[in-house]
């Protein structure tokens, strides 16, 4: 969340994954992306937030126009209908197509100027400007005092390029390779702390 303007980012929702993956005789979850909204609306209680923001990957494919899927989320959007919400179009929402027009979002590519940042999906440097982006779905391993791991999303937050975490029920993650300086804070359950540098 953007505090000063009370935006609120969202990376890679995904939206339809799992009926993109059945469609193709997968056996997956039902439910991510009732799942994925529910999380949404809890977001903008919790956040008060003003307007949304999803840095791409809005859509998972052109499968998740089915119409199942679609009516789930016109539902959440018609219960948000006072929240502006953008769309800054990633590598999926290229292959999905923009959400239908009834939904009400605005649609742009990268970057889109926010003050000092540059919200975009992919993560790469731009001049001037510090990018907040999606993509890489990141995620670190860390340890316990019993020799077990957990994998967890994290919020990755290097010098030029900021990368957030899949918001999706439904993503999967990416191991990173933290450089030097940045600051990685992992997500377990509703906790966000900073690993130690």
């Amino acid at each position: 969340m953007l505090a000063d303007t009370r935006t609120l980012l969202i990376a890679d929702a995904h939206i339809g994954k799992a009926v993109s993956f059945r469609r193709l005789g997968v056996p997956v979850p039902s439910g991510t992306t009732s799942e994925t909204l529910d999380k949404l609306t809890s977001a903008i209680a919790d956040t008060g937030a003003a307007r949304i923001v999803f840095l791409g990957d809005f859509l998972h494919s052109a499968r998740s126009h089915a119409k199942r899927t679609l009516e789930v989320v016109h539902r959440w959007r018609e219960r948000h209908a006072n929240v502006p919400m953008t769309l800054v179009r990633g590598n999926h929402d290229d292959r999905a197509g923009d959400p239908p027009a009834t939904l009400g979002f605005t649609v742009v590519d990268e970057p889109l100027p926010l003050g000092p940042f540059a919200l975009c999906h992919h993560p790469r440097p731009r001049a001037g400007s510090y990018v907040l982006a999606g993509h890489w779905h990141p995620c670190v391993s860390v340890g316990g005092r019993a020799f077990e791991r957990l994998r967890l999303p994290c919020f990755w937050l290097g010098h030029d390029v900021g990368v957030l975490p899949a918001f999706g029920s439904f993503t999967g993650m990416h191991r990173i390779e933290p450089q030097e300086g940045d600051r990685i804070f992992p997500i377990a359950g509703q906790v966000v702390r900073a690993l130690p540098r």
